[in-house]
């Protein structure tokens, strides 16, 4: 049977065609995924790991870490200029939301799954077991000079007391607004708005009595800080997990089984370890992400 120079180019087309694609990425993509990532320590960590872990599966990835605060990286993935990036089922449900709170975990994840499905055609992945939920705290010894043990009694003597945090925690609904909501139209002596890497230096320093935290973070154990009580109970969990466009999952299906091996190895324990690694000995974020990937053989050295 002969066949016409026509077909024949075409097939050598197609077959160039599919060869390109299986080499450009996984899932036989030839689409590159962004990894974004929000601007603080923990963040940048789990982006970098979500990143090593797509290359590791065949994936090519652009890396568009530390882009900034929750606004920034919702609109970049709203807008395409990300793929995916990790994010927190309390943030999702309060500040892009703007959901009554929940202090149920599987309630939450939830609602916020279905919630960005049907707004903005986005997919949670499944979340990990450790929760970032914000807190506050204290060294040891002022709590223990102050009798301060949970947040009712910080509220009693809140006129007396400067607190130090991030910029976003006085105007966020589970920040100063929501406290004052559940404990009280509380006045602080000063509210410290500073970068969240220098919130517990200036909590040691005694530059602030109570410092905004977060449940991952590394200096809790290393500063042996006491977590005060949320007795009304205002914070929501603050599971995290990878949203990702339906756009990047239709392109490259392979994203979600390979993401998903990661989220069950992340509980507030090794987050704590891994936060410390950063914000504490000054390791390089993608440097200790690595090390833990390799550790946990998700990627190879």
């Amino acid at each position: 049977m002969k066949l016409s120079r026509r077909w024949f180019n075409q097939a050598c087309l197609g077959v160039a065609t599919a060869l390109v694609a299986a080499a450009c990425g996984g899932g036989g993509s030839s689409n590159v995924v962004s990894v974004g990532s929000k601007d603080f320590t923990e963040q940048l960590i789990i982006g970098e790991m979500y990143a090593l872990v797509l290359e590791e599966n065949g994936f090519t990835v652009e890396r568009k870490l530390n882009l900034g605060g929750t606004p920034v990286a919702q609109a970049a993935i709203e807008s395409g200029d990300i793929d995916l990036y990790p994010e927190y089922t309390g943030t999702a449900l309060l500040t892009v939301l703007k959901l009554p709170v929940s202090t149920d975990q599987k309630a939450v994840y939830d609602t916020v799954k279905q919630a960005y499905k049907d707004q903005f055609n986005l997919v949670w992945l499944d979340p990990s077991p450790m929760n970032n939920t914000q807190a506050l705290a204290m060294t040891e010894e002022k709590a223990t000079a102050l009798d301060i043990r949970t947040i009712s009694a910080f509220a009693a003597q809140a006129s007396s007391l400067t607190l130090i945090g991030p910029p976003e925690f006085e105007v966020r609904e589970d920040g100063l607004p929501g406290l004052k909501a559940a404990y009280g139209d509380f006045t602080l002596k000063s509210y410290k708005p500073v970068d969240a890497g220098l919130r517990y230096k200036g909590l040691v320093d005694g530059e602030a009595d109570v410092a905004v935290a977060f449940g991952t973070d590394g200096e809790i154990s290393a500063f042996n800080l006491v977590v005060l009580e949320d007795d009304k109970g205002v914070f929501p969990p603050y599971q995290i997990a990878p949203i990702v466009s339906q756009a990047a999952l239709d392109a490259n299906p392979g994203i979600a089984e390979a993401l998903n091996q990661l989220s069950p190895l992340l509980n507030d324990e090794v987050m704590r370890q891994l936060n410390y690694e950063v914000s504490g000995k000054q390791r390089e974020p993608a440097e200790v992400a690595q090390e833990f990937l390799v550790k946990a053989g998700l990627v190879t050295q």
